[in-house]
């Protein structure tokens, strides 16, 4: 299959490759894992398990591993914006947490929709950094990338909304994490409140997002070299 040599300013040394590649690769093979799990709990469903009784450890381990991503931008091992790997890693793990401590979400109809979506996002974008680091990308890893996203960004968004919404009434009905007035510490919390403010900054966060994937997607696929793999490859 034809390739695309990666781009970089300035090569990293063999160690730093070789612990980048690791990871990427490692996380490449867990979320491979993971998806398998999701496809095995359908077509042979156990009796006495839910989805996430199936595919909590894999979840936990795999997601919690991408704080590695910020250390790696914050020590200049990876080009970056260190404020965005951030908030992108903290979203995720927020969600996990939701499911994690409020027993409700597990059973939303959203988990399964997120949990397929960051399967194909995350088994194609470690696949195209661990290629990179190689220094040759096939193009059906570069065109997944800038493609895939026009179905599962929708689809991630809309499970992760739902895993928040299902867990709104059970936080509203324990007060989960709550601090009442009035208190000796004259403070007040909501997680309830917490949460729907999450929610609502999808709205204006989202769209922005993805209308930049649709500016790469025409930047990356439409330049002259992938054009010339394109040929090659049709």
């Amino acid at each position: 299959m034809a390739v695309t040599k990666g781009k970089t300013n300035k090569k990293p040394s063999l160690v730093v490759n070789a612990y980048l590649f690791s990871y990427n690769f490692i996380q490449c093979l867990g979320w491979s894992y993971l998806l398998f799990q999701i496809v095995n709990f359908y077509v042979n469903p156990p009796k006495s398990q839910s989805l996430w009784d199936v595919v909590k450890y894999t979840v936990e381990i795999f997601q919690n591993a991408a704080f590695i991503e910020i250390f790696n931008v914050a020590t200049g091992l990876v080009k970056s914006n260190l404020t965005v790997t951030i908030q992108q890693v903290l979203s995720r793990v927020a969600i996990v947490a939701a499911i994690v401590f409020i027993p409700e979400t597990s059973g939303s109809p959203g988990l399964p929709l997120a949990l397929t979506a960051w399967c194909f996002a995350e088994i194609t974008r470690y696949s195209y950094y661990s290629f990179n680091i190689v220094g040759y990308i096939p193009y059906l890893i570069i065109w997944a990338r800038y493609t895939f996203f026009y179905v599962l960004y929708p689809v991630g968004v809309t499970g992760e909304l739902l895993v928040y919404w299902t867990s709104l009434g059970y936080v509203g009905r324990t007060k989960m994490w709550s601090i009442e007035m009035p208190n000796k510490l004259n403070i007040a919390f909501s997680l309830w409140s917490a949460i729907a403010t999450i929610m609502l900054i999808y709205i204006p966060l989202f769209p922005p997002m993805y209308m930049h994937m649709i500016y790469q997607r025409k930047k990356t696929l439409g330049s002259p070299e992938t054009k010339n793999i394109q040929k090659k490859v049709q």
